[in-house]
């Protein structure tokens, strides 16, 4: 498993749960603080790979429960602001890890 892998100028982040790295623990238990920590996740990757959440081209949102679109939603919107990236959410059956909720990956480019 890798976090991320680069090719060429695009850099592809694998699905990012809401584990806080600094703790190994879980975020939250609710969509808000997990679509947080997910997102400081894929942005700490990015970083990494000298890119940044303003360069995402797309993401894959997962939702165990749909009913929380609303939740991850707007938290997605106020962290990418007027940056709109393609994305597709869906509800998946299950996500790896007790108590996850949400998991996002991307794909984005280097500048």
């Amino acid at each position: 498993y890798s976090p991320g892998m680069g090719f060429e100028r695009l850099v592809f982040v694998s699905g990012q749960g809401a584990t806080d790295p600094a703790t190994g623990q879980l975020a939250g238990a609710d969509a808000t603080a997990q679509t947080e920590q997910c997102l400081k996740n894929v942005e700490t990757i990015l970083k990494a790979a000298g890119s940044s959440l303003q360069h995402v081209l797309r993401c894959g949102v997962f939702l165990l429960d749909m009913n929380e679109f609303q939740q991850m939603n707007a938290v997605y919107s106020r962290i990418f602001g007027e940056h709109r990236p393609a994305r597709t959410t869906i509800q998946a059956a299950g996500l790896p890890g007790e108590g996850l909720r949400v998991e996002i990956d991307c794909i984005a480019y280097v500048p």
